[in-house]
């Protein structure tokens, strides 16, 4: 089964996003902007989410995580939870 390590920044607006890719587009450190501004309790590790198949987080993530290039910042992607910034670490099929 596929497996994938993902990070994420967690916002309240599309705005906020957009915002904080130019920054990390500009060289800015993806963790140290998670620790920053993410309002997810993964915030403080840097926004790591750590190892998960498909299907353990909502489908919006899934289609991104499963499907984006590594390493590759990716977002907004709005959830019910909020606004997203993805960065897949790692996948395996």
């Amino acid at each position: 089964m596929a497996k994938a390590t993902a990070r994420h920044i967690l916002v309240e607006s599309e705005e906020i996003c957009l915002e904080l890719k130019r920054e990390i587009e500009q060289g800015a450190d993806f963790g140290d902007v998670a620790k920053e501004h993410s309002s997810c309790p993964s915030g403080r590790s840097g926004g790591d989410l750590g190892e998960f198949g498909p299907g353990m987080m909502v489908p919006e993530f899934d289609k991104v995580v499963f499907s984006a290039p590594v390493n590759t910042v990716q977002g907004p992607v709005k959830t019910q939870f909020g606004y997203h910034l993805l960065e897949v670490t790692s996948r395996s099929e």
